[in-house]
């Protein structure tokens, strides 16, 4: 199956579930005083986006988009019980995608939008693998080349997409949150196969480059811009308390996203600190 029909497999099954379960669902109870003085309650909340936002590399992954109930955007929903939730976030999920398969789901009532988008168009996962098995030098080449296709090819891509969001949500709060900095560089070693400090500095200066294009481009489309690499500083791969997976055998898809931790203390922040 190509990627794309896997996505949109996905997508389309989530989604019947979703509106198999709020339709046989019991009655909503009454709102909670705080829903009542301006909590959520009558939030339709919608997670679009890719492996970040699906919840890729924590406890819980179900179906073909890996989407994960200890990714933000479930936990989130968990702890504020908006009226609807639905997921559409899906791994592998490049800014094509968010537009042509996940936002046809999306109604013109969603008052939420959350997104992280733009590290596959990118070739950021390819990337790591070459710099894994590479040198410093080719390293470096392949994310020369990345850097490049960010500040060429990116800018119109994001401003497409947000485009799309803000058609389909027009009265939506759209809260676009970053990538973290995948790598501690606080240390020359890694482990036995850990990535060289020449090669971790060279990814975490690419993931810079694309986390301030994406912050840019979201403010001048009139979106939130929710940065999570302040949260995620002293917790990345090869740090002494990561929050973000290394290279995983099982299952592979783990690798280089966040662990629970990193969902829970570095992105459902802050999403959180966005919406106050």
């Amino acid at each position: 199956m190509s990627r794309r029909s896997t996505v949109l497999a996905c997508l389309v099954t989530s989604t019947l579930f979703t509106l198999l379960t709020a339709l046989t669902a019991t009655p909503a109870q009454a709102a909670t005083p705080a829903q009542a003085a301006g909590g959520y309650a009558d939030t339709d909340y919608v997670a679009l986006g890719d492996s970040y936002s699906s919840g890729v590399g924590a406890p819980g992954q179900v179906g073909l988009c890996l989407q994960g109930s200890s990714g933000y955007p479930a936990q989130w929903n968990r702890a504020n019980d908006p009226r609807s939730f639905l997921n559409l976030a899906c791994v592998g999920a490049q800014t094509a995608d968010v537009r042509n398969l996940q936002l046809p789901f999306v109604s013109s009532r969603t008052d939420l939008v959350t997104v992280t988008i733009g590290g596959n168009d990118a070739g950021f996962a390819p990337a790591v693998i070459s710099c894994t098995l590479g040198t410093d030098a080719g390293c470096a080449a392949i994310v020369a080349s990345a850097q490049d296709f960010v500040h060429a090819t990116m800018p119109g891509r994001l401003d497409a997409t947000y485009a799309a969001i803000r058609r389909k949500a027009p009265n939506a709060e759209v809260v676009v949150l970053s990538y973290p900095i995948l790598f501690d560089t606080s240390t020359s070693y890694c482990g036995i196969a850990g990535l060289s400090l020449a090669k971790r500095q060279v990814l975490n200066a690419g993931t810079r480059d694309l986390n301030d294009l994406i912050e840019e481009r979201a403010k001048e489309a009139g979106f939130t811009y929710a940065d999570v690499r302040d949260n995620f500083t002293g917790h990345g791969v090869c740090g002494p308390s990561p929050w973000i997976n290394g290279l995983t055998v099982a299952p592979p898809t783990n690798s280089w996203h966040p662990n629970a931790g990193g969902y829970t203390y570095g992105y459902l922040p802050a999403l959180e600190s966005a919406l106050d």
